[in-house]
């Protein structure tokens, strides 16, 4: 960094010099300092975010509050095994527990209105495997998750569907209030959040780390990296994280939407909700998995051609319609839906590869880097 300009004392000592030093301000990061400020208030804690806004996807999801669909967690099994699924099912609703009871229900609008998938085969497996993912779940949720719910596709108006999947402990939430209300806490509480502060290089010395932004230098004693799909270029490693761009759309139906809740469909890659009369639909990142593989904000022509072929046969046939806002966001993936939460030395700690679960489970992430960090002797 060598632009002309300099700081002064007294910039240096209460904003360049800190503590800790998480870099993003998504789900993830923001846990992780709430979390290091909550167990140590004295701890100063600062906040780095590339962006105006967390860069990757926690505000630029659909505001699902789910934990995985049938479908999806008997993919999680072959990759993972039973116990495997059930120990990641466990973070992620623990995750979202951590979340309401830090900021108040009311704070993020989180609604429980069930969630659904959509099964498009007479003779589907996946219905059959029902009770055996009950089973597996029972212990932890001391009930049964999922049900048949055939009886609601025609009230619902959907076209195409054979059966309906239902569990009703999903809900939904606002991702922006999410994220806005995160911030605000952490600012009552005392942590220092800096955005368009792209950290360059990050410099582990005996004395500390150095975090090299475009127009600052940051010194801290300890650095957790919470960027998620980002990691790989940040730290200069070939990690399991590889990015995964998804879109969403904002329609506005003609008539009111028959239906409120949170839907799935083909193994969760496709998912929509009701939003106060409108609908948030999304997904389609299986038609072209190695194209999605980025981190360019962009729109991919050939998913949202599907969506519109679905949103018109599947989800609101026979009706007009208005697509108000589109965008894209970036998760990140990898051999599993795992996370991964380690010690990349001895004073760096990182939560990354959220798996499209990070509205869920980045909160019980963040507790996590933050106990690992504070583990680390100064």
């Amino acid at each position: 960094m060598d632009n002309g300009y300099t700081f002064s004392l007294w910039e240096k000592q209460s904003f360049l010099e800190t503590d800790v030093i998480v870099i993003g301000a998504g789900i993830t990061g923001l846990s992780t300092a709430a979390t290091l400020k909550e167990q140590s208030p004295d701890l100063r804690v600062t906040v780095l975010e590339r962006g105006i806004l967390p860069t990757g996807a926690s505000t630029k999801n659909a505001g699902f509050a789910c934990f995985g669909s049938v479908s999806e967690l008997l993919n999680d099994i072959e990759a993972l095994g039973a116990d495997g699924m059930v120990s990641l099912v466990e973070k992620r609703w623990d995750g979202l527990q951590k979340t309401c009871q830090r900021l108040g229900r009311s704070m993020i609008d989180i609604q429980v209105k069930s969630g659904y998938e959509l099964i498009f085969d007479k003779q589907s497996e996946v219905v059959n495997k029902i009770g055996a993912i009950n089973d597996l779940l029972e212990d932890f949720f001391q009930e049964e998750v999922f049900k048949l719910s055939d009886d609601k596709i025609t009230s619902f108006g959907f076209g195409q569907t054979h059966h309906l999947i239902e569990n009703h402990l999903e809900g939904q939430l606002d991702t922006g209030k999410l994220i806005s209300s995160l911030w605000k806490y952490c600012a009552e509480i005392g942590i220092q959040i800096h955005t368009g502060c792209e950290v360059l290089e990050i410099k582990e010395e005996a004395s500390g780390v150095k975090v090299d932004c475009r127009d600052a230098y940051f010194s801290a004693k300890k650095v957790a990296v919470c960027t998620n799909a980002f990691t790989n270029k940040l730290l200069n490693k070939k990690l399991d994280v590889t990015p995964g761009r998804g879109i969403v759309m904002s329609v506005i139906p003609e008539n009111p939407l028959k239906f409120e809740g949170t839907f799935h469909y083909k193994e969760g890659y496709y998912y929509f909700r009701d939003y106060y009369g409108k609908l948030l639909y999304g997904g389609g990142r299986n038609l072209a998995l190695e194209e999605e593989e980025t981190t360019t904000f962009c729109i991919n022509e050939k998913i949202k051609t599907q969506l519109i072929s679905d949103l018109e046969s599947i989800i609101l046939p026979n009706q007009m319609y208005q697509v108000e806002m589109e965008w894209t966001g970036i998760m990140a993936f990898g051999e599993t839906k795992a996370p991964i939460v380690t010690k990349v030395s001895e004073r760096i700690a990182m939560g990354v590869r959220l798996g499209g679960m990070g509205v869920a489970i980045g909160s019980l992430v963040g507790e996590e880097v933050a106990e690992i960090l504070m583990e680390v002797h100064d």
